[in-house]
């Protein structure tokens, strides 16, 4: 039986090319004078430390680490300094009215429905926790966080990795069984599996589900009964 459900966003809620098209452009062109604005900010400050070590930079070089923070974004590196950053930035993209973010149009009366229900919902993505939450605050259906219970991502561990779904069941009190995780990438249904999690894929058209899918597939959330 269901008794909470964890879904990923991109894919999955919300398009793809929103995060690709609009929002990594956004963060890339933007991080140059944020961070100049923001380098004293102890959490700007924080984040800039840590992708300097992680890249093996010196701290006070300040173009090396935006230049080496621009490449990871090309090379969507899934980098939780790279991630925090980017949530600050996009943080003042929807302020400012630059974007709204996109879902799929029956998810925000799905969520609502099984909010209803009772079911508690939760969020894991590999953007950072304050990026899903400004993500769904300032989607283009409108705040939907009061639908949602919690948030993780990739600080808790790797989306491919069996032990961060163990994490997560484990945080939110629930047997992993009685979890849904819903996602489009297989590998990452695999661990949530692996872990004892039950699972959903994602393939929204034009993909189809392959007649040898090893997770349930469906096309969107009104296929989805939990």
């Amino acid at each position: 039986m269901t008794r909470a459900i964890l879904t990923d966003i991109e894919g999955t809620t919300s398009s793809i090319s929103f995060v690709k098209d609009v929002l990594f452009p956004y963060a890339r062109e933007h991080l140059p004078a944020y961070v100049a604005a923001h380098r004293d900010d102890p959490e700007v400050r924080r984040w800039l430390d840590a992708a300097a070590g992680d890249a093996g930079i010196a701290r006070d070089d300040e173009a090396a680490i935006v230049a080496t923070l621009q490449r990871w974004i090309d090379e969507d590196r899934k980098a939780t300094p790279l991630k925090a950053l980017q949530g600050l930035i996009w943080a003042d993209g929807y302020a400012n009215g630059a974007y709204r973010a996109h879902v799929y149009p029956e998810v925000p009366a799905r969520l609502a429905a099984w909010h209803a229900r009772g079911l508690p919902l939760y969020v894991y993505s590999s953007g950072s926790v304050a990026a899903q939450k400004l993500f769904f605050g300032y989607s283009e259906a409108g705040d939907l966080t009061p639908l949602f219970r919690g948030y993780y991502d990739t600080e808790i561990g790797g989306k491919r990795d069996a032990a961060s779904y163990a994490r997560i069941a484990a945080d939110i009190g629930i047997a992993p069984a009685d979890i849904l995780f819903l996602s489009d990438i297989v590998e990452e249904l695999d661990a949530a599996r692996a872990a004892g999690l039950a699972t959903t894929w994602l393939c929204r058209p034009p993909l189809a589900c392959p007649a040898d899918a090893r997770h349930p597939c469906v096309a969107d959330f009104d296929a989805i009964t939990p």
